[in-house]
């Protein structure tokens, strides 16, 4: 269910409010009563409820809220002069002023929680109130000391943790502290300065997507504790809009944050990014469903399709067998948190929202929940979620033997992120995951220290998981630790050494204030050309036909390289190789064309085939055979026909097809490095992998070469030969104006067309630049033809194919094609204005 943000906003301007916000109690009392409801809701959602806390499920939860207050108060009884807690030096680091106020907020939360050791500790409330006042009147009621370092601890962290541990306490401040909530609220809105006027500015870059859903949950917090039910309204009515459904075409405010149709993700203006802001975002707006229950403030029904919608179509195709896929997480996958420690977190926000659906949506989403504690290599454990309730919930839906587990993705799916240049093609015993990018999309996320190794990750970098394998042997931190940043899996890169920011400029990031572009740690060309940079060529994009997929990019150089004379003397640009692809990704297979790969400056260029790590003791072994028909084995260059990766200790292995691929280097090294190589706060630990590469290397000034090979993953010996032996796969143009592949077993043909004009391949004309998959399906005069087109470009008015042969007639078709009959065969065309890279599909047969 979509919700367009300018319907939305429409009819928040026409109505004053949407049906989602009522408009509410009438009276002083009605409304006093919804604020102690949604104040109850709150204590309920964080510190749980004498019923959950009594359940047996909640035990490990409690211990651990228990355990980090009795560490922060051992803390304060060991604070020397000028600290609140031993060793937290305050004043100059804002972080530190953020652990401050959490560590009070833990400290709070624990005297609440019904059935935990310090629950009902007066005294231990009452330093926290103390404490709330010392930083207030020392480091943070001062506005002119304040607001140092990152704005989102000033605007959004420390406002969450003070607005939360005032809630909790409500009634000991009012009673001790009275006049402390008007105190801090009066600085919390001074604090606000990317708002208006102490306010949510929706114009602001800062004030969107999960940023958004931050800001307006702590201002609906504080408007409860002031008992100011116009502030709770107003504050709801800034955050229906994170619920609206991004039309690129008819932006409101600018925004680009947030879910687009084709379930992509995106923050900070272009940067994919489901798995670590997505999941904030989810997380956020079902928690402020289930404060506002009951409340009259709202009516959640209404929005429930909406976030059912974002796990449905925007989460499930990421989440592997418990595991967030790398490919939208952004700076994040630096950290040292796991993807199953990622999916930890959705897991409990589709719990909450399940028990706000109904009928088989609840089911579904249920089964859901059940199916990734199935099929996850990771235990799920239920004591690091945030609510006490949702421990029993989840409890709840695990026992209940009348919901079955059931994946909310089908057992084969391709899905085309589009609108954030990312593809994700699954299949039961593997799911392949795509990060492209291109003049709309960033090529990688750098910020604050963190993926300080990022250049190559959009520029087709894959990542293959492999049915049934712990994904942190396979990827995670670790992956990033140890594979060369120039060699991830799928990239084409020059030989060059590039230095991190850090390393460049001494901080981390590029300040020179002065300069015309006035740049400064949150500066819009710090955005731009250090933090997550795009590409400038704006052919990137998808098709999917069934559950088959073709994804096509042009790699280019990003918009630093391009404005370098715009630039300051001493700021760093890199140029990129070129490198014209596309992947055509089937069932057992997954179809790999490069052309034009090579380096204008005239560069030794190297593309990775793919890269993959195991442990140390794991039994990895490489067979294969050369062109000449010999078999081969170990590692060197050669001239391969196919190659094998088995991992026995995992029982993973992994095909590789040379369909037309000069000679090929194969490399199996450990390698020893320390995770903070990729981030600066990850703690100095030495991971060693083995790490495996195949790659194609091309000499300094040597000229741009075509590339056409196939992985193959869970792939036998017995399969590659019989492939090898004339396979179904044949490659049928691979040039920098058209790839084309086709799959005789499945009667697929797939063109991607980078050029303008006809393209002639397998018995189709495209009329490119266009993505184009058709299917043949039987042979009698009821044969089905489908057929699938889309616009990578985004910018064209119209895309064509021609299926030459015997004319075709309609069965069905998407809104927008067009189908005739013409001299030669039937012509399909589907109207892409304004679609942003999505897919037309119909299906045809014969004609009488």
């Amino acid at each position: 269910m979509d919700i367009t943000r300018r319907r939305l906003l429409s009819a928040l301007s026409a109505a004053g409010l949407l049906a989602v916000v009522p408009a509410g109690p009438v009276g002083a009392a009605a409304a006093a009563a919804g604020l102690a409801r949604l104040r109850a809701n709150t204590e309920a959602v964080f510190a749980g409820t004498p019923a959950s806390n009594a359940r047996p499920e909640t035990a490990a939860k409690l211990a651990a809220v228990d355990k980090a207050a009795r560490a922060n108060l051992k803390a304060m009884d060991a604070a020397g002069a000028g600290e609140l807690f031993a060793g937290l030096a305050l004043g100059t680091d804002d972080a530190n002023l953020n652990t401050a106020f959490r560590w009070l907020y833990e400290i709070a939360l624990a005297t609440v929680a019904y059935g935990g050791g310090l629950y009902g500790d007066k005294a231990a409330r009452r330093r926290v109130i103390d404490g709330l006042v010392w930083l207030h009147e020392r480091y943070y009621g001062d506005q002119s000391k304040g607001y140092y370092g990152n704005w989102f601890h000033w605007e959004i962290g420390i406002s969450q943790h003070v607005s939360k541990a005032l809630v909790l306490l409500h009634d000991e401040v009012r009673a001790y502290r009275p006049e402390l909530v008007r105190t801090y609220v009066t600085s919390m809105d001074a604090y606000l300065r990317n708002g208006k006027n102490g306010d949510v500015n929706l114009d602001s870059r800062f004030h969107t997507g999960a940023n958004l859903a931050d800001i307006t949950t702590n201002r609906i917090l504080q408007g409860a504790l002031l008992g100011d039910e116009a502030r709770v309204r107003k504050a709801l009515t800034d955050q229906l809009t994170v619920f609206a459904t991004i039309d690129p075409y008819r932006l409101d405010h600018g925004v680009t944050d947030g879910y687009y149709a084709d379930g992509s993700f995106i923050q900070h203006a272009s940067v994919a990014y489901t798995g670590s802001y997505g999941k904030g975002l989810l997380t956020r707006v079902v928690q402020t469903l289930k404060i506002l229950d009951g409340t009259g403030f709202a009516h959640g029904e209404e929005l429930v399709p909406v976030v059912r919608g974002w796990v449905r179509n925007g989460f499930a195709p990421l989440i592997f067998e418990g595991w967030m896929m790398e490919i939208v997480k952004g700076r994040a996958v630096s950290r040292t948190d796991s993807g199953y420690t990622d999916v930890a977190v959705v897991v409990e926000a589709v719990v909450d929202l399940s028990s706000l659906a109904s009928g088989t949506d609840a089911t579904a989403l249920k089964g859901y929940v059940k199916h990734i504690r199935e099929t996850s290599r990771a235990t799920l454990g239920p004591a690091r979620f945030v609510s006490p309730v949702s421990v029993v919930r989840y409890a709840d839906i695990l026992a209940d033997a009348s919901v079955p587990a059931a994946d909310l993705n089908p057992a084969a799916r391709s899905v085309a992120f589009n609108a954030m240049d990312k593809t994700v093609h699954r299949r039961p015993g593997y799911a392949f995951a795509l990060a492209r990018s291109s003049a709309r999309i960033s090529k990688y996320e750098y910020m604050n220290g963190e993926n300080l190794m990022p250049w190559f990750q959009g520029e087709g970098a894959h990542y293959l998981y492999l049915s049934g394998q712990d994904q942190t042997e396979a990827y995670g931190v670790d992956y990033f630790t140890t594979v060369s940043p120039y060699a991830l899996a799928g990239v084409t890169a020059p030989a060059e050494q590039r230095r991190t920011v850090p390393e460049l400029y001494g901080k981390p990031y590029y300040d020179n204030p002065g300069h015309p572009l006035n740049f400064t740690s949150s500066s819009e060309s710090q955005n731009k050309y250090v933090y997550f940079p795009r590409g400038t060529h704006g052919h990137s994009g998808g098709v999917v036909l069934g559950a088959y997929g073709a994804a096509a990019m042009v790699q280019s150089s990003d918009v630093a390289y391009r404005d370098r004379a715009l630039l300051p003397g001493d700021f760093v640009v890199h140029r990129n190789a070129s490198a014209t692809k596309s992947w055509f990704l089937f069932d057992d297979e997954i179809v790999v064309l490069a052309a034009g790969v090579g380096d204008p400056a005239g560069r030794a260029v190297t593309t990775a085939v793919d890269a993959r790590v195991a442990a140390p003791g794991d039994a990895v072994s490489l067979t294969g055979a050369r062109r000449d028909g010999r078999p081969w084995s170990g590692t060197g260059t050669a001239d391969l026909r196919w190659l094998r990766y088995a991992n026995a200790s995992q029982g993973t292995a992994v095909g590789y097809l040379f369909l037309d691929t000069p000679r090929v280097r194969v490399a199996l090294d450990d390698v020893t490095r320390s995770r903070r190589v990729v981030r600066t706060a990850n703690p100095d630990t030495a991971v060693t992998r083995q790490v495996f590469g195949v790659s194609v290397d091309r000499a300094a000034g040597a000229r741009p070469v075509a590339l056409a090979y196939a992985l193959v993953p869970n792939a036998g010996e017995r399969l590659l030969r019989s492939h090898a032996a004339g396979g179904p796969l044949e490659v049928l143009a691979n040039s920098t104006r058209s790839q084309a592949v086709s799959h005789s077993g499945l009667g697929l043909t797939a063109v991607n067309s980078f050029g303008s004009g006809r393209h002639e391949a397998g018995g189709l004309r495209v009329d490119g630049p266009a993505c184009v998959l058709v299917r043949r399906q039987g042979t009698s005069a009821s044969a089905l033809t489908s057929v699938a087109v889309s616009d990578p470009t985004m910018g064209r008015e119209t895309v064509g194919v021609l299926l030459r042969g015997r004319r075709l007639r309609v069965v069905s078709a998407d809104e927008g094609v067009r189908v005739r009959a013409v001299r030669g065969g039937t012509w399909v065309e589907a109207d892409t204005h304004h679609a942003y890279g999505r897919g037309f599909t119909a299906t045809l047969r014969p004609a009488r």
